[in-house]
């Protein structure tokens, strides 16, 4: 085999290799580390590393230009030539690629495109591993057992083009999910109660504090009590907030709004942009340079769909204000649907931040001011019940607890809930201080956010559930 294995020497052959009118090739080269633990104990712990080689070929013709695109793992150099002859049969087998665009060119090339990829390793965790295990000895001592898991992945992403585009982007993503158990006295169901943190290398994240909020909430639950279906003032924390408006984020395509199939589409036709989402100033933002929540500023597109375009690849990311001080402001574009709507092109971007509201205001202090209402821990399952409104139901997990009189009274049931992300920013009363979160349903596709509490003075429990 030949020595030639390294990742831009992998780019650039696969780009010598094509015969097609035009190509893009990436390569993305993964490394991860995670810890397991169960009953306040390690169960195990790995490092594992991959690649992947994305070629995308492009074939002029009478009708337009054609685009094949094949991905495969572990892809070796004696891989390269079949795969770069499969993207080109698979753009020659089909028709006219309707997004099509010229090629990406006039990108300064990165200086570190010929450096090796970055990895991680178990060393991510030195000095998260000790704190975890005097968390363990405090849970131990306080009848609590935790359990959850560290997962840290570095992903170095090699792009080349045909037309001269060489860039480089290495993205760290962690995760640290924990939940805490405890038996129930007098004949009560164990409780649970769960927290999650997103970061870039687990220096910013503290398992002693994670324990502690962990131990308040078990505290709470130790009374129950049965609540029925209704709409409830409620305090939705980052982590909920999060999930509803990267949901939202996922289904702004400016293409979609502007053939009338979403929640964005105006009626009789157009976009809702300019259109006043909510009373409050917020902002939802996304800015691959924001610190501690950077992301690739450039377009890495593995494939071709409403919101994103293989021909787009290499296309510089700007800071993009998806909702300006409450008014809709920008739909996700590409350069063919820019075209198509008149929107502004505006590619999606890796992270999204939710701001306006009040930066002195924590969630602890906004729970001080209710005089009756519920406190979420977190959501899930959530799924989409109707993309005209937006309308998404979901479950409550791991703890709803009532608060009456600026202080928890214990743990209320379980609810599923009906409501649409757009709908709850015209109906919020308040907004928090801005932080970072992890989207507890998104973790495994989208991590890096930042966001407030929000206050929904009617959030709509549908039913009753039994879910914990």
């Amino acid at each position: 085999m030949s020595a030639v294995s390294k990742p831009h020497e992998i780019v650039e052959r696969a780009l010598d290799l094509s015969t097609a009118d035009g190509c893009v090739v990436i390569a993305d080269e993964e490394s991860s580390a995670n810890l397991r633990w169960a009953g306040n104990a390690l169960t195990t712990n790995g490092v594992t590393r991959g690649r992947t080689l994305t070629v995308i070929a492009t074939m002029d013709g009478k009708e337009g230009t054609a685009s094949g695109v094949v991905s495969r793992s572990a892809v070796t150099v004696d891989d390269l030539e079949p795969l770069v002859r499969a993207a080109e049969a698979a753009a020659r087998a089909a028709g006219p690629a309707e997004d099509a665009q010229p090629l990406v060119t006039g990108v300064p090339v990165a200086g570190d495109f010929t450096d090796a990829p970055a990895e991680t390793s178990s060393a991510v965790f030195t000095d998260f591993a000790p704190a975890l295990g005097e968390a363990f000895a405090r849970a131990r001592s306080g009848g609590r057992e935790l359990y959850g898991f560290a997962h840290h992945r570095l992903t170095s992403t090699y792009l080349g083009t045909s037309t001269g585009v060489r860039l480089r982007h290495d993205q760290p993503t962690g995760t640290l999910e924990v939940n805490a158990k405890s038996a129930g006295s007098g004949g009560a169901a164990p409780r649970s109660a769960w927290a999650g943190r997103s970061t870039r290398d687990f220096k910013d994240v503290d398992p002693a504090a994670l324990d502690v909020e962990l131990a308040t909430r078990l505290g709470w639950a130790e009374r129950r009590i049965e609540l029925p279906a209704g709409r409830y003032e409620t305090l939705l924390p980052p982590t909920a907030v999060a999930d509803l408006l990267i949901y939202q984020l996922w289904s702004s395509a400016g293409r979609d709004a502007a053939e009338g199939r979403t929640v964005f589409s105006k009626p009789g036709g157009g976009t809702r942009v300019g259109e006043t989402l909510s009373e409050l100033p917020l902002t939802l933002r996304s800015d691959p340079h924001e610190p501690g929540l950077e992301s690739a500023p450039f377009v890495i597109a593995h494939a071709s769909g409403d919101d994103a375009s293989v021909f787009d690849n290499g296309l510089p990311l700007a800071p993009t204000a998806w909702v300006r001080d409450g008014k809709l402001d920008r739909l996700v574009t590409t350069r063919h649907s820019a075209g198509l709507t008149g929107l502004p092109v505006a590619p999606g971007i890796g992270n999204v931040i939710l701001e306006g509201g009040d930066d002195e205001r924590s969630l602890a202090e906004m729970v001080a001011g209710t005089e009756r209402g519920l406190l979420l821990t977190c959501l899930w399952y959530i799924r989409e019940v109707d993309p005209a409104t937006l309308l998404l139901t979901g479950l409550t997990r791991d703890g709803v607890y009532l608060v009456e009189n600026g202080e928890v009274a214990g743990e209320v049931n379980n609810f599923r809930f009906n409501e649409s992300p757009v709908d709850l920013l015209s109906r919020a009363a308040e907004a928090g201080r801005t932080e970072k979160t992890l989207p507890r349903e998104w973790s495994d596709w989208f991590t890096r956010a930042a966001m407030p509490a929000l206050r929904i003075p009617d959030f709509n429990m549908s039913s009753v559930s039994q879910g914990v």
